[in-house]
């Protein structure tokens, strides 16, 4: 299957970016490369964009994508090891650094990969094919209490505690397999009424695994963090989030990093000596336009923030 993503809020990336003809760039997410082809037309020779993705197969694809570009290395590691990959490629700081955290289009679509809950296939959702821990693992080993908790927290659900106890009885007639196996355990355990309101019944649970399974929230603060130590003065942090749990992690990290002064209210002056490593661009989350949801509708709970190193 060819790799397809659209790219979500495509020209406020490229404007929040602010982007230099001989700056260096990483994209974190590099996907099927959609954003990062845009960043590098804006890029002269002596630009350079880093393209780092933990999903074999986006890499191939933005390399094929990408093919006519000298100026790009492509790296295949998770976001979260930012800081090692510019070390190991000698590079001491960068112009702005991107990260979409979504799930891609062709990651959705294709079925073997087990992220989607519409169509049959092993529980797998790994977004790094190279690791051993999939999705399996969680729904057939994790105890009733670790998975009614990230299915709680992961997924915000709140039939966590009934579809925990549902998962945990059927495996014991057998080991869960198949993405659709899971989808009908989580649908009997779901009250009738609730599951003709909203979303697929199975949305919420899926997207739980999926981040337990990769490790989506936990690395969060400290990839940012590595990443803000690794821009140049001026350079620039974006990063788009599809959830309200990333979106959170985020905002807070960012206005964390803004912070000047940690002394408390009362103090006349300051005596802690803190100083804001960066400025917030992006007060407000940056929404796609209706004409961009209308066009893509999996761009409607996409969110992007941006901050600017000091």
């Amino acid at each position: 299957m060819e790799f397809n993503h659209i790219s979500v809020l495509l020209n406020e990336c490229l404007e929040g970016l602010n982007i230099k003809e001989n700056g260096i760039y990483v994209d974190g997410t590099l996907g099927g490369a959609g954003h990062s082809s845009e960043i590098l037309k804006k890029l002269s020779n002596e630009g350079r964009l880093i393209g780092i993705d933990q999903d074999t197969d986006a890499l191939k694809a933005a390399k094929e994508r990408l093919e006519n570009y000298s100026n790009v290395t492509f790296v295949h590691s998770n976001f979260s090891s930012i800081e090692n990959v510019l070390n190991n490629l000698n590079i001491d700081g960068v112009d702005g650094i991107l990260m979409d955290l979504g799930v891609s289009s062709y990651q959705l679509d294709e079925g073997e990969r087990g992220f989607s809950y519409m169509k049959d296939a092993p529980l797998d959702m790994r977004m790094n094919r190279d690791n051993d821990f999939s999705a399996y693992n969680v729904i057939n080993e994790y105890s009733e209490e670790d998975l009614y908790r990230i299915i709680r927290d992961y997924g915000e659900e709140k039939f966590a505690r009934r579809i925990a106890s549902f998962i945990v009885e059927n495996r014991q007639e057998k080991n869960i397999e198949t993405t659709l196996e899971l989808v009908e355990i989580i649908k009997s355990a779901i009250p009738a009424k609730a599951r003709r309101e909203g979303p697929h019944p199975a949305k919420r649970t899926f997207q739980a695994i999926r981040i337990e399974v990769n490790s989506e929230l936990s690395i969060l603060n400290k990839t940012i963090e590595d990443g803000v130590g690794k821009l140049n003065k001026g350079g620039r942090m974006a990063i788009i989030t599809f959830h309200s749990l990333e979106d959170r992690i985020v905002k807070n990290k960012f206005r964390d990093l803004a912070v000047s002064c940690r002394c408390p209210k009362e103090f006349p002056v300051c005596v802690c000596g803190e100083k804001a490593k960066v400025k917030v661009i992006s007060r407000k989350a940056i929404e796609p336009t209706k004409e961009e949801v209308d066009i893509n509708p999996r761009s409607r709970s996409a969110k992007l923030r941006v901050i600017e190193k000091l």
